[in-house]
């Protein structure tokens, strides 16, 4: 029964990231029309508030009180982080982002493209031209959600053990959402160290509030098939081109870790707290695989492609600052409320429900 609920509420938050992953199957054929360095800059532009809003998404929600549990108390909690995409980052100027002078606009006076989280309406189209200043192809970016929030899912359990430390573990296996969204899993740990228990004397009688310091890493994976066959009409340069193109998938992996000071003080059954932290997100993701692109023009007129191995690879820091973090904890017998909001680069709101045993 305790499974059937854990796997109840894995599926819960799964469907609520479903959106944000939809472009993988229709859109990345577009995207790598153009040469591997133009497409994984368009897929930056493209992907931005994803890359940003999960990396928020995974450093939140780790602690909603100073107080760490007592020894061998314990919790199990899910929440689901919403990291609001600023306007500006809902569209791209597609000559802005360093395109080669081989991937130019369709029209010229139309450059403003969406994001991911941007409108679902697009005719922002690009050609691709070779050294000889001809068309090689044609293609539409991709239109955005309509979504300006990023949802990212945790489920997290936490343990206290002596002298004022709490240990916390996030897991979810990897799960599989079907041919078109790929599986995603998540894994995590965190620490939390009350302060006020490791002074001596009567400080921690005397302090009328918890003071504590925290720290937590969370890996987020994503994986999907894809298949983008050769172009149609078009032949391939040489004899010697792979034929192969059955490796083609996308894989994604998202890492954040958080540290903050949390100031909290418990009121009855309500506890609110504060919280000035530090935290950093990182992407590495790509397109691997075989992939035909189109790539020259015999002098017949008749299109030829190469294939190009691992065409877009992705390896940044999306986020590196300051979140200051404001939010409750309301605790119900063994049932508890969690709320909270961030403030940061990408502003964010966290909400959850959790059982536990004793404080």
């Amino acid at each position: 029964m305790k499974k059937h609920l854990y796997y109840r509420i894995i599926l819960a938050g799964l469907l609520l990231t479903l959106p944000i992953f939809s472009f993988s199957q229709s859109d990345v054929s577009g995207l790598i029309k153009s040469s591997p360095s133009d497409a994984t800059k368009l897929a930056q532009a493209y992907l931005k508030p994803l890359f940003k809003g999960l990396g928020v998404g995974l450093n939140s929600g780790w602690n909603n009180t100073a107080h760490s549990k007592n020894l061998l108390r314990f919790d199990l909690r899910f929440g689901i982080t919403g990291a609001v995409v600023p306007q500006p980052d809902e569209s791209f100027d597609v000559t802005k982002i360093g395109l080669s002078n081989n991937v130019r606009p369709s029209n010229p006076t139309q450059t403003l493209a969406p994001t991911l989280s941007g409108s679902k309406d697009n005719n922002t189209q690009l050609t691709v031209y070779n050294a000889n200043n001809q068309v090689l192809e044609s293609f539409t970016l991709p239109g955005g959600t309509g979504i300006g929030l990023i949802p990212a899912p945790q489920l997290q359990g936490s343990l206290g053990l002596s002298r004022g430390i709490e240990l916390s573990v996030r897991a979810m296996p990897t799960v599989k959402l079907g041919s078109d969204f790929g599986s995603i899993g998540m894994l995590g740990a965190g620490i939390k160290v009350e302060l006020i228990p490791l002074i001596s004397g009567m400080a921690d009688k005397v302090l009328p509030i918890d003071l504590a310091l925290a720290v937590g890493y969370t890996q987020f994976t994503y994986e999907v098939p894809l298949n983008v066959a050769a172009p149609a009409g078009a032949l391939p340069s040489s004899a010697t081109q792979p034929t192969n193109f059955s490796n083609q998938r996308i894989e994604a992996k998202f890492s954040g870790i958080n540290t903050e000071f949390i100031i909290s003080k418990r009121i009855l059954l309500f506890t609110p707290f504060i919280s000035l932290g530090y935290n950093t997100a990182k992407t590495d993701a790509g397109v691997k695989g075989n992939f035909p692109i189109v790539d020259g023009i015999t002098p017949l007129g008749q299109r030829t492609y190469s294939v190009f191995t691992d065409p877009i690879n992705i390896k940044q820091t999306d986020i590196s600052g300051f979140r200051t973090n404001i939010g409750f904890q309301l605790n119900l017998a063994f049932f508890r409320i969690y709320g909270s909001y961030s403030m940061s680069e990408y502003n964010s709101f966290n909400g959850g429900v959790g059982f536990g045993l004793g404080k």
